[in-house]
């Protein structure tokens, strides 16, 4: 049985309740967490806070830098222990599993080397005076981290939190916390004082409700759906309380007639299947131009039909969805498909050893589907690639911006004033250009407009949304 991890130990839920947790390979439990309340959220505030004041806040930013620095070597020394975690819990092929524990090690060893480079400025003024600025953590900042990519969210808010002086309590979705609960005991390991990171498991209404509007929490950073987004911002706000955003995307790979076709194919089938299609910035929907609607779709159609679906340990192309839930919701987008009549290209298969327990989906490629179509407008989380044609620059730029979100797009073009023009008039808080992704580099600022939420996580700018600015005028005569 999995317990809370609050100041460094071990700790059972008030409520002396737990959940099951699911693999979703085969629909079994296998592990429980606690089920968390209330008061287990005010225990690990009351602990952060103690760290806070005692400890943390005053530490130098190269000694922070060094405790993130030995947590990004021991999470890197227990990748493979990790990723496997993350596999049962969360349903991963293995590739991805590992890739996303390599990743939480890169984040962490590049906030280690940003703490110490926080600077503020000087701001020439009126005669007499001397004017500067000062980054100054929040104090205790709350996380709510989702279930489909735990440690990677996990090291982009947390990693850039503690970098920048802050302590965390964080609430890992009730389907996937077994990873960032040892990431805990490593971060123990590495030296982080006891209260530096705090996780209290347990459902959102409930904790993750709790944290939001926990009084001693002054900053919160939040990914997951619009409709959550808006409840946490609303409790954040009835005490002031700011609040960072990634909100989830219905976000478009633009392809014109002069594309490379043969490195777009590949990148725009991976940009849909990656954790089955479970991920906020997937490519979900294919703009295509008119003049090659046809070929692309022929190309794309058979990459679909050789992809295999199977149980997370088989580390095939697209491993199980979160849950049965989940697995029903893509289920009832294709049966809107069918209803509306919208033409199925090609699908994928799932493999026979895959237990029919387990909560597996094909990957499927759609054609001709309308602009205002439920599946052109909302986020399926699930591997569904949903195609479109347009003519002309106008009409594409039309289409990628027709939805409430702004998180990714990508274009293919080899014109390179058209690359500017669409990177500019593209609704989006990132725009690849001949790629998707950039391989995910930590370095790189992400987040969205519009539906898609506010606020930067990874990189650098990350830094400044967990620092609050102080201005200090001195007047010397």
């Amino acid at each position: 049985m999995q317990l809370h991890y609050i100041a460094n130990a071990g700790i059972a839920s008030t409520s002396g309740r737990t959940i099951a947790v699911i693999d979703p390979s085969d629909g079994q439990p296998f592990e429980e967490i606690q089920r968390g309340t209330a008061e287990d959220i005010d225990a690990a505030v009351h602990a952060a806070r103690q760290c806070f004041d005692s400890v943390y806040s005053r530490m130098a930013p190269v000694e922070r830098g060094r405790l993130l620095a030995r947590l990004s070597a021991l999470v890197a020394e227990h990748a493979d222990e990790l990723a496997a975690l993350e596999q049962r819990d969360c349903g991963k092929p293995t590739r991805q599993a590992r890739a996303d524990a390599l990743a939480l090690a890169r984040y962490f060893e590049f906030y280690a080397g940003a703490c110490d480079k926080l600077h503020g400025e000087t701001i020439p003024y009126a005669d007499g005076y001397s004017v500067l600025t000062w980054r100054e953590p929040h104090g205790v900042t709350g996380h709510i981290v989702p279930w489909n990519y735990p440690m990677q969210i996990f090291g982009r808010c947390v990693g850039a939190a503690l970098a920048a002086g802050n302590v965390c309590v964080v609430k890992p979705a009730e389907d996937a916390c077994l990873s960032l609960l040892r990431v805990a005991q490593l971060a123990a390991e590495a030296g982080f004082p006891a209260g530096a990171l705090n996780i209290v498991t347990g459902y959102g209404h409930e904790v993750g409700d709790a944290l939001a509007r926990h009084p001693g929490i002054q900053h919160i950073s939040f990914t997951g759906s619009p409709h959550v987004g808006t409840l946490i911002q609303q409790a954040a706000a009835e005490r002031h309380c700011p609040v960072t955003l990634e909100l989830g995307g219905k976000s478009p790979q633009i392809v014109f007639a002069d594309a490379d076709l043969d490195a777009a194919v590949p990148s725009i089938v991976n940009a849909i299947i990656q954790n089955a299609g479970q991920t906020c910035s997937a490519g979900s929907r294919v703009l295509i131009d008119a003049l090659i609607y046809e070929p692309l779709l022929q190309r794309l159609g058979r990459a679909f039909e050789a992809l295999r679906v199977g149980p997370a340990a088989m580390d095939l192309d697209l491993g199980p969805l979160i849950r049965q839930s989940q697995q029903q919701r893509v289920w009832d987008f294709l049966s809107d498909a069918q209803v509306a009549g919208i033409p199925l290209v090609a699908q994928g298969t799932v493999v026979d050893e895959a237990p029919d327990t387990g909560f597996y989906q094909a990957p499927a490629l759609l054609r001709d589907v309308p602009p205002g179509h439920r599946l052109a407008q909302e986020e399926v989380f699930g591997p569904v690639l949903v195609a479109m044609p347009f003519e002309g620059e106008d009409h594409a730029v039309q289409l990628a911006n027709g939805t409430p979100y702004g998180l990714v797009a990508g274009v293919w073009t080899r014109d390179g004033a058209r690359q500017l023009r669409m990177a500019r008039r593209v609704a989006a808080g990132q725009v690849f250009i001949n790629n998707y992704g950039a391989a995910g580099g930590v370095e790189l600022p992400f987040g969205g407009v519009k539906s898609s939420g506010h606020g930067r996580e990874k990189g650098f700018e990350a830094l400044y949304g967990f620092t609050t600015l102080k201005t200090v005028a001195i007047r010397h005569g």
